[in-house]
């Protein structure tokens, strides 16, 4: 493969992720509601921190577990907004 095909399987990729992040954030809608029913804190620690954990061990690299974090934080920053925003509209 020359650099254009590889960046086209990138752009791909690419793509993939953020149809996966889209339906991420749906699933994260839909917990916000049964959230707010039950009266669960939209911000749980533990369980991001259980994520982590887990994905830790799911890795198999080359991505360092330093940079696993910082990724996957930014998607639970943007899911506790998606979920603070939905508890102040309903």
């Amino acid at each position: 493969m020359d650099i254009d095909d590889w960046r086209k399987k990138i752009d791909k990729i690419d793509s993939d992720i953020l149809e996966l992040l889209n339906e991420r954030i749906m699933c994260v809608i839909n917990i916000a509601g049964i959230k707010k029913q039950e009266g669960i804190p939209v911000y749980i620690a533990e369980r991001e921190e259980k994520i982590i954990e887990l994905l830790f061990k799911e890795n198999k690299g080359p991505i360092e577990e330093v940079n696993i974090r910082n990724i996957f934080s930014m998607i639970f920053t943007e899911s506790r907004r998606v979920q603070e925003k939905y508890f102040e509209q309903t």
